[in-house]
C-alpha cells in the first residue's frame, strides 16, 4: 500500500474520549461537594505550610517542629479570636435582633412618605403592607418549620469541618508524597511540565491565602474604628462582618459598606451620617484594593476585575454559597493554567518536550514511609538513555 493513501478516519478513538469525558463531567458533578472540601482542605495546607515555612527560615526549626508550631499558633489564634470577640459580638447582635423591627418601620415609613410623593409608584408598593416584615416574619417561620433539616445541616457541616481539618494536616505534613503521586499519573515526558505548574500554583495560591487574611483582618479593624468614631450603632459586629464578607469581592464590598448606612438613617442628620458612613467605607476598601492587597498578596495575584466579578456569579450558580468562597482561589489556579498551558506551550508554540528537555528527567517514586526517593549521584536522563537504547536496537536489527 502507498504512503500517500488517505488515512481512515478513526470512530472509535473519538467516541471513546466523548464518552470518557462525558463520564468524568457527569462524575464532577455528582461529588463536586467532596471535591470542594478536598480544594479547602488543599488550602488551608498551604497555609500551614506557609507560616512553618516562616518559622523555618527565620528561626531555623526542625520541619516537624516548625509545622507544630503554626498548627499550634493557629489553634490559638482562632480560640483568642472567640474568647476576645465572640462575646461582644453575640451581645451586639442579640441588641441589632431586637431593635431590628423598629428600624425595618422607620425604613418602610419613609418609603410610604416618599411613595406618597410619587402616586405613580403605589402600583408597586402600597402604603402601609410592611413587605419586609412580611418577608422577615415568613422567613423566620420557615425556619422554624425546618429544625429538623437545620440540625442535621449543623451535624453534616461539624463533619465537613472536621474532615477538612484532617485532609490539611496529612496534606501540611506529607506535601511531597501526594504531589509526587499526581505528577506520577503524567507521561514522564511532562513530569517537569507538571511540577513547575504545581509550583506556580503553590505559591499563587498561598500568596492569596496569606494575603487575604490580612486584607480581611485590616477591613474588619479599620471599618470597626471608624465606624466607632462615628457613632454608629453595632460598630464591632458591622466591622466583623465586613471583614468576612472581604472573601466575596465586590458583592462583599457592596453590602458591608451600604448595611450600616442603613442603621443611621432614622437618626438625626441622617442622611449625612449615612453619606459619612458610606464614604468611609469607599476610603476603606480602596486603600484595601489599591496598597494593602497588593503589597499583602506580593503582586503575585493579579486578578482582572470582569473575571473576578464571573466567576463570583458563575461559582455562586454553580456550587451556591461554598462556590462564593472557592471562587477568587479558583479563578487564580486556572490562571496560571491558562499562562503555563494554554498560552506559553501552545499558541506561543513553545511546545512541551523542547521545554523538558533541557534538563534531565529525574524520576522521584514516592515512599512507603513518607517522602520521596531519588536516585543518588547525577541526574539521570531517563529519556535520552530510552531514546538510545531504541535507536541501538533498530540498528542492531538492520
Amino acid at each position: 500500500m502507498s504512503n500517500d493513501s488517505p488515512r481512515r478516519f478513526k470512530f472509535a478513538p473519538i467516541l471513546t474520549a466523548t464518552v470518557l469525558t462525558v463520564l468524568g463531567l457527569w462524575l464532577f458533578a455528582r461529588v463536586a461537594q467532596v471535591l470542594i472540601l478536598l480544594f479547602i482542605g488543599v488550602l488551608l495546607s498551604l497555609y500551614l505550610r506557609a507560616v512553618a515555612g516562616w518559622f523555618e527560615r527565620r528561626w531555623h526549626f526542625p520541619e516537624r517542629l516548625a509545622f507544630l508550631t503554626s498548627l499550634l499558633l493557629s489553634l490559638a489564634g482562632v480560640v483568642a479570636i472567640f474568647y476576645i470577640l465572640v462575646p461582644p459580638v453575640i451581645s451586639q447582635t442579640q441588641a441589632l435582633i431586637k431593635v431590628l423591627p423598629n428600624y425595618i418601620t422607620g425604613w418602610e415609613d419613609s418609603l410610604d412618605r416618599t411613595i406618597g410623593r410619587v402616586p405613580a409608584l403605589r402600583e408597586f408598593w402600597p402604603p402601609g403592607e410592611h413587605k419586609i416584615l412580611g418577608a422577615i416574619y415568613n422567613e423566620i417561620s420557615s425556619t422554624f418549620a425546618t429544625i429538623p433539616t437545620r440540625v442535621l445541616s449543623v451535624v453534616q457541616g461539624a463533619i465537613s469541618i472536621f474532615s477538612i481539618s484532617v485532609i490539611a494536616i496529612y496534606l501540611s505534613l506529607h506535601p511531597a508524597l501526594y504531589r509526587e503521586w499526581l505528577i506520577a499519573l503524567f507521561p514522564p515526558i511532562h513530569r517537569d511540565l507538571v511540577r513547575d505548574l504545581l509550583g506556580d500554583l503553590g505559591d499563587t495560591l498561598r500568596s492569596y491565602i496569606v494575603g487575604q487574611l490580612l486584607v480581611m483582618a485590616f477591613l474588619a479593624a479599620l471599618t470597626a474604628i471608624f465606624l466607632y468614631i462615628l457613632n454608629v450603632p453595632f460598630a464591632l459586629t458591622f466591622g466583623i462582618f465586613t471583614g468576612l464578607v472581604a472573601i466575596i469581592p465586590f458583592f462583599g464590598t457592596l453590602l458591608s459598606t451600604t448595611l450600616p448606612a442603613l442603621f443611621v438613617l432614622n437618626t438625626p442628620n441622617g442622611g449625612f451620617r449615612a453619606l459619612a458612613v458610606l464614604g468611609v467605607g469607599v476610603i476603606v476598601h480602596l486603600t484595601e484594593g489599591n496598597i494593602v492587597s497588593p503589597y499583602a498578596m506580593s503582586k503575585k495575584v493579579d486578578l482582572p476585575p470582569v473575571l473576578t466579578i464571573m466567576s463570583v456569579l458563575i461559582m455562586g450558580q454553580l456550587l451556591g454559597g461554598i462556590g462564593l468562597i472557592v471562587a477568587l482561589p479558583t479563578l487564580a489556579m486556572l490562571m496560571v493554567i491558562v499562562r503555563r498551558i494554554l498560552i506559553t506551550r501552545i499558541y506561543e508554540g513553545q511546545g512541551f518536550r523542547r521545554t523538558t528537555r533541557e534538563r534531565p528527567l529525574v524520576l522521584r517514586l514516592p515512599a512507603p514511609g513518607g517522602g520521596v526517593l531519588v536516585p543518588a549521584g547525577p541526574p539521570i536522563d531517563v529519556v535520552s538513555i530510552a531514546e538510545v537504547t531504541t535507536t541501538n536496537g533498530r540498528h542492531g536489527t538492520q
